[in-house]
């Protein structure tokens, strides 16, 4: 598994992009401000994740996601982990994630690497998404912000 930088000849991992954020606006906008990395395994892109500098000395990880079948190998946690060390690199002081409500295990994850809740987006989702988005049944409405000092 190698994970490097999107080259300016590589295809946008759309397919990827659309499972963490269902907004295609919303990805057009931050990826084109932003660092995006790509997992490639047997010349396959399985994962990615974008980092965007938000505020002075802070980096945001906007969005991260693996191929379905490659859930539950660790590829999550390893993408995770070099978005932290990239935001380093970058000279950053913190880097903030944000999830919804309704996402448990990507929640799970994010504290297991090293992340602490620092705040919630109340009705985030229903004020910048058009359409209702449900994960298990649950309605997600608020943001949880996520944040690790670097």
């Amino acid at each position: 598994m190698k994970i490097r930088p999107l080259q300016k000849t590589d295809e946008i991992p759309f397919d990827l992009l659309l499972l963490a954020d269902p907004s295609r606006q919303l990805i057009d906008e931050y990826i084109s401000r932003g660092h995006c990395f790509i997992a490639i395994h047997d010349e396959r892109t399985v994962g990615e994740f974008v980092l965007l500098h938000t505020h002075p000395r802070t980096i945001e990880l906007v969005n991260i996601a693996v191929k379905e079948e490659y859930h539950g190998k660790g590829l999550g946690r390893k993408l995770v982990e070099r978005a932290v060390e990239e935001a380093r690199k970058l000279k950053a002081k913190s880097i903030e994630i944000g999830t919804g409500n309704s996402s448990f295990k990507q929640l799970a994850l994010y504290q297991k690497c090293g992340f602490r809740v620092s705040g919630i987006d109340i009705d985030f989702f229903v004020r910048n998404y058009e359409e209702e988005i449900y994960e298990d049944g649950i309605q997600c409405r608020d943001m949880i912000r996520l944040r690790m000092d670097l």
